[in-house]
């Protein structure tokens, strides 16, 4: 690791800890066949307080620990003594919008439990991160915890950029680099419609398996180099042109969504660029706002339906927080 980036120091219950969301500007689905992925953690966050208790529970509820995926991964491998606890965890991130609300959950409850654990350092955070967050999910890749504990613009899968770790999951390794930030604001707008990475992702699979399978992924590779190349020298022009074309392949591969299609024909006239980000088949878009143009920009996806937010990426990943009870 080349960038210094303080770790999760050791501490004793309770601890809070806070994590961003995420949002991919190039490569989504194709980063689980290794082409390059870019993406920043966004100024939307989950928080987490965890204390002792008779009980555990998650947000009151003891049967958590069967029902949730995430909480029940965390809970087997994070916290071996399994002594209860009480965990509540708030979000300013909408779920199944494709801006990484299970990520930043998955990764501020592991750094809370790695703190009161004995304190934990950024790679292997973002490791346990993905661990828990592949372990509910099934499948996947490590951008969208990794820029939740990294913090800022990262990229996955080779380019320019500061190298920081690597992730592999018995058949992959990813190697994780730092992006310079360009300074722009971003708008992001969830349509509504939920989606289910795991089911997306297979649907993704099984397209790219198909004889001209090989070509699309050339070509998402492609995009995802040049626009993480466009995005380090500050070019908004060919950032925008990469965002549609991006979106365009999205749409060859089947993750596109009618409401996702309206919110980008609503984005269009105050947007220089704009695609869907996540997993897709509904979520949400992330477009890059004409200049001055960004509360025009918010006020047209919603009259269009969408959830929009202002967002610059969060310069600090997952932290602790003064355990403070939210409430």
């Amino acid at each position: 690791m080349t960038e210094d980036l303080p770790p999760i120091p050791a501490s004793t219950l309770p601890v809070a800890a806070r994590a961003p969301g995420k949002c991919i500007v190039f490569g989504e689905h194709a980063v689980v066949h290794g082409a390059p992925e870019l993406l920043f953690a966004l100024d939307l966050e989950t928080q987490v307080f965890v204390r002792p208790s008779e009980t555990t529970r998650l947000n009151g509820d003891p049967h958590a620990g069967d029902t949730n995926p995430y909480f029940a991964r965390a809970l087997a491998s994070l916290w071996p003594d399994g002594s209860p606890i009480d965990v509540r965890a708030v979000s300013r991130i909408p779920r199944a919008a494709g801006l990484g609300s299970s990520a930043a959950f998955a990764a501020a409850l592991t750094a809370a439990l790695g703190s009161a654990t004995g304190g934990i350092d950024r790679p292997t955070l973002a490791r346990r991160s993905f661990a828990v967050e592949r372990g509910a999910q099934g499948v996947g890749s490590p951008g969208d915890t990794t820029a939740v504990v990294g913090g800022g613009f990262l990229a996955l899968n080779g380019g320019p950029g500061t190298p920081l770790w690597t992730v592999e999951d018995g058949a992959r390794t990813w190697e994780v680099r730092r992006v310079t930030d360009p300074g722009w604001n971003w708008v992001v707008a969830h349509s509504g419609i939920p989606r289910s990475t795991a089911t997306a992702v297979r649907a993704v699979g099984e397209r790219l398996s198909l004889p001209d399978g090989p070509a699309l992924l050339a070509r998402f590779r492609e995009v995802a180099e040049s626009g993480t190349r466009a995005v380090e020298r500050a070019d908004r022009a060919d950032v925008a042109r990469l965002l549609v074309e991006n979106q365009e392949l999205l749409r060859d591969v089947g993750v596109s969504h009618p409401r996702i299609e309206e919110l980008l024909r609503a984005a269009a006239p105050a947007a220089e660029g704009a695609k869907l980000t996540g997993a897709g088949a509904g979520g949400s878009i992330v477009a890059l706002p004409k200049d001055g143009k960004e509360t025009e920009l918010v006020r047209r996806l919603a009259r269009a339906g969408g959830l929009p937010f202002v967002v610059r990426p969060s310069p600090d990943g997952a932290r602790l927080l003064d355990p403070v009870s939210p409430g």
